[in-house]
């Protein structure tokens, strides 16, 4: 029978004269925290948001009748140096809207001619006959009008996606009332308004839309395009009223909640055993609420059918000056609609809107909000959201919210109520045991985000954010 050998002592052992931490560890209890993650953000946009409930899981926006329909953009795809335009989204002309014969659309498209412009050409002048409708593929041009005082004022700036030129479709004598220079190089395609009415001749479909485009131009209409109430005002004696009403869509938009889920799975046995200090399920469950919430802000922001990027009105797109977002650029975002409760944009927009200010020697104000200081223009809170993309590597957008259904703003959508509930909106439902005795529930939330009106929602595109080199 043999004798193990006892394990040699090391020299820090043999002159150790009390106990080692590590030892000690053995017999004690650590103190933890729970489990921490860094995906969390602020998430000001679902904080901020005014909440209406949607018992039906449809809400539906009825607006008075327009006339005078949204302004859509052009898609185009880029084949090495040649540009074309996607033809389906030629019907986003307000003269094509309803123009669903793809090869109609199609063959426009084959029209269409491509231009490159450098920067400061002049594109266009003023006075001079609109023969064409231009579709901007590439790059940001300035409408410009004569100054009262010898001098060119620019007017608006339109960028990717953007047309002009629609008069040319219903008058055949329309002139240019402004000029068009090239801010940035790009490139243009142009679709020559006489192969348009070429078409036209031939294309029951075609001639169809251009008359209904006519006959809603001719309606009268404020200046939002709403089919206009008949008033009077500044009469003597007795004269006759005029007699109205108030039209509404006929096909109001609908917006149906949106769901984000998963399904959390725990192993029995850790469900069982590991309890203690702190409920495993209950700590999966927050960690995955916390990533659900996420995902619901980035939908309400990026969704290509409800998200606040794609429903914004082309009206309320405006572009940069210069590039980076000025002082001014900020000011022409609010002056497009009353009562704007909130601007948010990416934490790297403010910080680029910080340099602006500070190049200028102006100093933003700061807001308290729920507790937190953030920054503010014109006493306007602007909001850090991470979930605004940042394109390329340098630009991105700046929001502009008035926000609240009484209001006519911006509203978030949910429904509350709903069976398991764990928070609002969102449940937790067991699901089972399988045969590994994995247990699984199913969390979901239900959400979406509507704009009530057009101009409730306004948005700064192509927002420079890159640091200039010095």
């Amino acid at each position: 029978m043999s004798i193990a050998a006892e394990p040699e002592q090391t020299e820090e052992q043999a002159a150790r004269l009390s106990l080692s931490t590590a030892a000690a560890r053995n017999l004690a209890t650590t103190t933890k925290s729970a489990p921490q993650m860094q995906g969390i953000s602020s998430r000001w946009l679902l904080r901020m948001l005014p909440w209406v409930q949607v018992d039906g899981g449809t809400y539906r926006v009825n607006r008075r009748l327009t006339y005078a329909v949204g302004r859509g953009r052009v898609a185009f795809v880029r084949e090495g140096a040649e540009l074309r335009v996607v033809p389906p989204t030629l019907a986003e002309l307000p003269a094509l809207r309803g123009v669903e014969d793809e090869d109609l659309l199609a063959e426009l498209a084959s029209r269409c001619t491509q231009r490159e412009f450098a920067r400061g050409e002049v594109i266009v002048e003023a006075g001079s006959a609109v023969d064409e409708i231009l579709l901007v593929g590439h790059g940001k041009i300035d409408r410009i009008r004569p100054g009262k005082y010898d001098h060119d004022s620019a007017v608006g700036s339109l960028a990717e996606g953007d047309h002009l030129g629609d008069e040319a479709l219903t008058d055949p004598d329309a002139t240019w009332d402004f000029g068009v220079r090239a801010a940035t190089a790009g490139t243009l395609l142009a679709l020559p308004a006489a192969a348009f009415r070429e078409l036209a001749a031939r294309s029951e479909a075609l001639a169809a839309a251009l008359e209904r485009f006519r006959a809603d131009a001719g309606q009268p209409a404020n200046h939002k395009g709403e089919a206009d109430i008949a008033l009077a005002s500044g009469h003597d004696g007795e004269p006759d009223l005029p007699g109205t009403f108030v039209d509404y869509e006929l096909a109001p938009r609908e917006y149906e909640l949106s769901v984000a889920q998963t399904v959390l799975r725990v192993h029995s046995r850790v469900a069982d055993l590991y309890n203690q200090p702190m409920n495993q399920v209950e700590q999966q469950l927050k960690l995955t609420i916390e990533a659900l919430r996420e995902r619901q802000e980035h939908e309400m922001v990026n969704n290509p059918d409800f998200g606040l990027l794609h429903n914004a009105d082309p009206k309320q797109r405006i572009q940069t000056h210069s590039g980076p977002p000025t002082p001014d650029d900020m000011d022409e975002l609010l002056t497009r609609r009353r009562g704007t409760k909130l601007l948010t944009a990416h934490p790297r927009t403010i910080a680029a809107f910080g340099r602006e200010c500070n190049r200028r020697g102006l100093y933003p104000d700061h807001l308290d909000v729920a507790g937190t200081r953030v920054t503010a223009w014109r006493g306007v809170p602007l909001f850090p959201c991470d979930k605004i993309p940042i394109a390329d590597g340098h630009t991105s957008s700046v929001l502009a919210m008035r926000t609240g259904a009484d209001d006519q703003g911006v509203v978030g959508l949910h429904q509350i109520g709903i069976p398991d509930e764990y928070e609002p909106g969102l449940n937790v439902r067991f699901m089972g045991i399988n045969p590994k005795a994995v247990v699984s529930y199913l969390v979901s939330t239900y959400f979406s985000v509507a704009v009530l009106v057009p101009d409730a929602l306004g948005i700064l595109e192509n927002v420079e954010i890159a640091r200039p080199r010095a």
